[in-house]
């Protein structure tokens, strides 16, 4: 059995285990948040984010309820909506107890927050062979972007209803993204695909992208064909959302042929085709889900039971006894 505060807490170490800035990055990257927090002006630090100087995630938070509560059961979804806290108190009614919610993408502050985790992308192109001072500008724009797509959202709409529910309520995202992007760099530097069909097939060997590609949306190639040679290749799985299209040319130029990515927009797949990179999805959803998957096989090894809802394709990768 875990309590609340156990299981968030293990979403950070696990989350910073697989960060692709390391840990040492991830450390530096603390140091500054609290050099930040110890600098500010008396009348701005009622303002200042405590948790971010523990917390590297500020997408990913414990939103309401009691974080000493223990823990058996959780439902646990890539999208949680005020559906599914009803539907977590109408389990409740009929005896099956949820203990927490855990929801994939932000919720309250950590949506109106989601542009924090995205300055990762500097280091990532970095060490990629992007020269710094690009990689932080083309980083620092997208990130001002996003900051104003997401600040008129409704926020806590959902966190009430659970808040009026007295049901506790947490998320985990770029934790799960770091976990996913760690996953499938190993595996398909272990499979060494050499072109792009070969690509699509050993990544739907891996159980969530098989059944998403069941369901009509397993992996495609977005740019490219199947018979083009995957060459250098970038996992942009990680960072809150998705990356500037003014990074393509950059990678390019850098040497990087292929993108593997969960999502892209029209407008990035139309520059990376200009470079003439090679654009290969994964899968949105699916490769959520393999993130909290990973995630949940930790949860499901101390005993915590995971209900899967809001789009989640739960697989285990424990062995059964």
């Amino acid at each position: 059995m875990m309590t609340v505060k156990q299981i968030f807490d293990l979403a950070v170490k696990l989350g910073i285990q697989n960060d692709p800035r390391g840990v040492k990055g991830v450390e530096k990257y603390l140091d500054r948040a609290k050099k930040n927090h110890n600098e500010a002006k008396p009348e701005d630090k009622e303002y200042l984010d405590k948790d971010r100087l523990t917390n590297p995630y500020s997408d990913s938070r414990f939103h309401t309820g009691n974080l000493n509560a223990s823990v058996k059961r959780v439902l646990v979804g890539i999208d949680i909506d005020s559906s599914e806290v009803l539907l977590a108190s109408q389990l409740n009614e009929r005896g099956k107890k949820i203990d927490l919610i855990i929801s994939h993408h932000p919720l309250g502050k950590s949506l109106a927050d989601l542009h924090g985790v995205m300055d990762m992308f500097s280091e990532i192109y970095h060490k990629h062979g992007l020269p710094i001072h690009i990689a932080e500008k083309i980083t620092e724009e997208r990130i001002k972007e996003v900051g104003r797509g997401v600040h008129p959202i409704n926020h806590f709409q959902v966190i009430d209803v659970a808040n009026l529910l007295g049901i506790n309520l947490m998320n985990v995202h770029t934790p799960a993204d770091n976990m996913v992007k760690s996953y499938v760099r190993k595996y398909l530097d272990k499979k060494e695909p050499e072109t792009l069909g070969d690509l699509l097939k050993v990544l739907c060997d891996i159980s969530e992208y098989k059944e998403a590609k069941m369901r009509g949306a397993g992996p495609k190639i977005f740019a490219g064909s199947p018979n083009h040679r995957v060459g250098k290749y970038i996992i942009e799985m990680t960072g809150g959302t998705s990356q500037s299209n003014k990074v393509y040319k950059e990678l390019s130029d850098a040497g990087i042929s292929t993108v593997v990515g969960m999502h892209m927009r029209d407008d990035a797949m139309e520059k990376a085709n200009e470079r003439h990179m090679n654009v290969v999805i994964a899968g949105h959803i699916s490769s959520d889900s393999l993130g909290m998957n990973l995630f949940l096989d930790e949860l499901e090894k101390k005993g915590v039971e995971a209900v899967p809802c809001g789009g989640l394709i739960r697989v285990s990768r424990n062995k059964k006894k």
